[in-house]
């Protein structure tokens, strides 16, 4: 058994290791659950006290030590009733509470691996012994909180991640990535960049965007806007909140209610109720997870007949979803967020066409800002068949959309991967995962196909025999959340935005305000007057540090303008990352800038 070949195993192995570290260091702990996850592993722990970082040095001694003393994995199957024994004896009540749930299941064995003094119940499998780690391609790499069985009514572990490799060299090269990866952490970048923040007394999960970052917001707000256009998509708005019976026609409530926020009463205060007063009648409302349902009800506002279809029909509509606390980060991961959402009306023999177009839509998009559609990682998500009572719908109804699905995909020579029980409740959907700069996988664009909203919401159109028929909805979202793709925009770029995108695209830095400031603002206003976002920067500080932080900002172009520019109607042209400085007449510079601009608007289209 090669560690090359068995990365997984070799991975879950450690963490095995690094169970039997922690209980070397506290005789006491008691330890949950271990598994390999990409690019290494974790172990969860109850612990006498709190970790610090330099804990994790002295663990990795102890793992190093438990390597070297090659000791092997032994497997072993014993009975429920043993390793209930033996794990009492132990006093490790998480193995005792997974053994009776597999006790509860029907199993009478169950399997259990040793290494060194360090037993654990273990499916497996492991590699052979300790001594085929190498003790150079891995290392402990941090301390979080972990619930147990991930339910905050659970108490709070301490779980140490760490990562591990085949070689010294591969570890390597994931450390640096890694590295590479907290410079661009959109969440530090966006406090250097002045684009947003989360604040506590506004709401966790709940970003407030800066005047830069609402600017970049509104340039890809306005880019979207104008593909869906030419795309043949007609715009709609809706409110933020719904009543409850909408939800429970659309099935979120029953299917969904975990992830939505409690509904909001109004009509008749508690006081009221507790009086037996029926002095209002009370109604129930519901912060909107989703938009679909006000979209069916726009389209059921009509009669519809069957030479309309199809209608295509987009929103940039701002949802809301209870997301636990430890699973919100940054703005790829909040409470509030826009969807950058759309829905697709059409008859049954429409379907396949616009699931296609769709698909380019996409992938246009992605190139547009810059992306290797390549890339992209695509995943069909389909029904859990062994868990039924999760989905809405029939089986007739799930089988036809997931091999039309599947079908479309095909013909559309899509690189996808099967994924069982990651459908949506109303249907299956292709995950478009976008890979970063770095490599690193974020969810970005979805495409559902829903035959359960027309039945629930008894939607109809007449078709061409006179008859009523049910329309087929896809759902879909582009970038997935404005939030999330403004995250990957800035991670990808590390906050260097092309051009097109930049939210300042120069800024002017006289000399000297007093000498040179009415030449500098003449300069923003003949650039602004074509569309490019100028600002000046003539703050009471040396030239030197004016133009070091234009360089933090990012900002594509410096100009900056003195006697001899103010003289010849010139500026002291300056790109971003380079120190050349090139002197050209303003007239020159503004073609120069237009041309480019336009260059890139091109290119997108």
């Amino acid at each position: 058994m090669t560690i090359k070949n068995n990365i997984e195993i070799t991975r879950h192995s450690i963490a095995h290791i690094l169970a039997g570290a922690v209980i070397e260091m506290f005789p006491e702990a008691k330890f949950a659950i271990g598994p390999s996850i990409e690019n290494g592993f974790y172990y969860d722990f109850d612990l006498p006290r709190t970790l610090i970082p330099e804990d994790l040095k002295i663990l990795e001694e102890k793992m190093k030590a438990i390597i070297k003393a090659n000791f092997p994995f032994e497997k072993a199957e014993i009975s429920i009733a043993e390793a209930l024994k033996d794990f009492e004896k132990l006093g490790q009540n998480y193995k005792i509470e997974l053994i009776n749930e597999l006790s509860e299941k029907g199993e009478t064995k169950v399997s259990i691996y040793k290494s060194g003094h360090f037993v654990d119940l273990c499916s497996g499998p492991h590699i052979d012994s300790t001594g085929e780690i190498s003790v150079d391609a891995f290392t402990l790499t941090k301390i979080s909180g972990a619930y147990w069985r991930g339910d905050e009514k659970n108490k709070m572990l301490q779980r140490i991640y760490g990562v591990a490799f085949a070689n010294k060299n591969d570890l390597k090269e994931y450390l640096k990535m890694l590295e590479e990866a907290k410079k661009r952490d959109h969440r530090k970048l966006g406090k250097e960049l002045d684009l947003f923040h989360i604040d506590q007394k506004v709401g966790l999960g709940l970003p407030l965007f800066h005047p830069k970052g609402a600017l970049l917001w509104r340039i890809v707000e306005d880019f979207w806007y104008s593909e869906h256009l030419k795309n043949g998509y007609d715009l709609v708005r809706s409110p933020h909140i719904g009543n409850r019976i909408l939800w429970e026609t659309s099935g979120h409530w029953g299917f969904y209610n975990s992830s939505m926020y409690p509904p909001i009463e109004i009509g008749q205060t508690l006081e009221e109720k507790q009086k037996n007063e029926n002095v209002k009648e009370s109604e129930e409302y519901l912060l909107k997870p989703m938009n679909c349902p006000f979209h069916v009800q726009i389209y059921k506002n009509n009669l519809r007949s069957y030479r309309d279809f199809p209608f295509r029909w987009a929103e940039c509509g701002t949802v809301y979803r209870y997301e636990k606390k430890g699973e919100l980060s940054g703005l790829a991961r909040v409470r509030g967020f826009t969807q950058d959402d759309a829905h697709i009306f059409c008859r049954a023999e429409q379907v396949e066409e616009e699931l296609k177009k769709v698909i380019d839509f996409i992938l246009s998009i992605f190139k547009s800002f810059g992306f290797d559609t390549s890339l992209i990682n695509i995943y069909l998500s389909l029904r859990d068949p062994n868990n039924k009572e999760k989905y809405a719908g029939n089986d007739e109804g799930w089988e036809f959309t997931e091999n039309i699905l599947r079908k479309v995909a095909t013909e559309k020579n899509l690189n996808f991967t099967e994924e069982k029980g990651e459908a949506a409740f109303y249907g299956p959907k292709l995950d478009f995962k976008l890979k970063d700069a770095l490599g690193r996988e974020w969810q970005c664009s979805t495409l559902q196909f829903d035959f359960n909203l027309p039945e629930r919401f008894d939607m109809n159109f007449t078709n061409n025999r006179g008859e009523d028929e049910k329309p087929y909805v896809l759902h879909r979202a582009l970038f997935g959340s404005f939030e999330r793709f403004l995250a990957l925009l800035i991670e990808h770029y590390a906050g260097a935005f092309p051009l097109w995108l930049s939210p300042v695209q120069v800024i002017v830095i006289p000399i000297s305000e007093e000498k040179f400031g009415t030449y500098a603002e003449e300069v923003r206003k003949k650039l602004v007057s074509i569309g490019v976002r100028t600002k000046i920067d003539a703050a009471a500080e040396s030239l030197g540090k004016r133009i070091r932080e234009a360089e933090k900002q990012k900002i594509p172009y410096m100009l900056v303008v003195g006697e001899k520019e103010m003289e010849s109607a010139s500026v002291a042209v300056r790109g971003r990352g380079t120190k050349n400085q090139d002197v050209m007449k303003v007239d020159e510079f503004v073609q120069k800038i237009k041309n480019e601009i336009e260059q890139k608007k091109s290119e997108k289209q």
